[in-house]
Order: structure tokens, then C-alpha cells, then sequence
């Protein structure tokens, strides 16, 4: 009896960051899918409910974060090195971050045109999340190392596809747009888009680390 008591004293601890990491991701991804969301509405008042949205979804974010690190600072035991704990609530949260920032500005500006260019960011800022999100879910146990390969290299494919947008894009833009306002406005959307794809690609890199360390 002491024994099992011993045992549920330190080992369930440590399988609170994998549901957390889970919870996480997934709401990184359901943020990148209500953002493409919102690109491809032009109703406003629908827009709003989606920003509204949005908005929810990264408060909710910013609290799981927290309890990330309110929980490493309680845990001594950790299923990876800590600062790999850091650096991937991290990085999660930057994803959410970037996200609410794209939307943010997208309703700032009012902007409502057909934009190839958001519409694909926003395709690749899911396809990102959703890399990220199957990789996370395959640390609870790391019998899926492959996967977990092959979601690490898409990721990083996808955040080079981003960076090839941005440059077409702005090539576009400074071709084809007279408005200077409208340039300005276009390239910061743009490039708040393409860093998003950029915090994919670190949560990306934290997680092939901790498999190198720990698979």
C-alpha cells in the first residue's frame, strides 16, 4: 500500500503536460481554422462573431500557457527537459499569438477584398497547425516516431512555402496596388501571416529535439 501511494504521488504528475501540450495544439488549430474563416467571410456581422471567436480562443490559450509553467514550477518530475517544456508552451502560444494578430489586423483595416494571397496564407497557417498538432499528440508516447518525422517535415515545407508567398505577394502588391495605405496595410497582414507559419516551424524544432533526446 505505502508503495502504490508512493507512485501516485510522483509518477501521474508528469502526464498533466502531455493533455495540456494536446489541449494546446488543438486549439492552435481550431484558431487557424477560424481565421481562414474569417478571410473567406465578407458578411460583417458574421466577421465579427468569427474575430469574437478568435479572440475566446486565445484568452483560453494564454491560461492553458499559464498552467503550463504553473505546473512546472510544481512538478519535479517531467516527461522532457523543462526548459523543452518551456520553449514548446512557448512556441504554441506564439503560434495563438501570431494568429489573433493576422485577425486583429484584418478587422482593423477593414479589410474585405477576394486576397489570394490571405486566403493561402491562411490555408498554410492550418496546414501548419495541423503538423504541429499530430506531432504533440505522438509525444505521449513516442511509439510513432516516423509520424512524427514526417509532421516535423511538412512543417518545415510549409513555413518555405509561406516565405515564397510573402515574396510573390509583395512582388504583387508594389505592381499592382497604387494605394501606398493599401501596401502598408496588405504587407503587415502578410507578414504577421508568414511569422505564424515561422512559430510552427519552432514548435516544429522543439519537438524534434525532444525526440532526439528522448526516442
Amino acid at each position: 500500500m505505502a508503495f502504490n501511494t508512493f507512485l501516485k504521488i510522483f509518477l501521474p504528475k508528469d502526464r498533466v503536460f502531455y493533455s495540456l501540450f494536446e489541449d494546446s495544439s488543438e486549439r492552435v488549430l481550431l484558431m487557424s481554422t477560424t481565421l481562414k474563416q474569417l478571410v473567406n467571410e465578407v458578411d460583417t456581422a458574421k466577421r465579427k462573431t468569427i474575430m469574437a471567436n478568435i479572440e475566446d480562443l486565445e484568452h483560453l490559450n494564454d491560461e492553458a500557457t499559464h498552467k503550463i509553467f504553473t505546473e512546472l514550477s510544481r512538478n519535479f518530475i517531467t516527461p522532457f527537459d523543462r526548459e523543452d517544456i518551456h520553449y514548446l508552451a512557448t512556441a504554441l502560444d506564439d503560434v495563438a499569438d501570431h494568429i489573433y494578430a493576422a485577425a486583429k489586423k484584418i478587422m482593423f483595416y477593414h479589410i474585405h477584398q477576394d486576397d489570394y494571397g490571405l486566403s493561402k496564407f491562411a490555408e498554410l497557417i492550418e496546414q501548419s497547425a495541423e503538423q504541429v498538432c499530430l506531432a504533440v499528440k505522438e509525444l505521449r508516447n513516442m511509439k510513432n516516431l516516423r509520424q512524427i518525422t514526417e509532421a516535423i517535415v511538412k512543417i518545415n515545407s510549409i513555413e518555405n512555402q509561406a516565405d515564397d508567398l510573402f515574396d510573390h505577394n509583395i512582388e504583387r502588391l508594389f505592381a499592382e496596388v497604387q494605394d501606398a495605405k493599401e501596401v502598408i496595410k496588405m504587407r503587415e497582414i502578410y507578414q504577421v501571416m508568414e511569422d505564424a507559419t515561422d512559430k510552427c516551424e519552432d514548435a516544429g524544432n522543439v519537438i524534434e529535439s525532444i525526440i532526439i533526446k528522448y526516442a
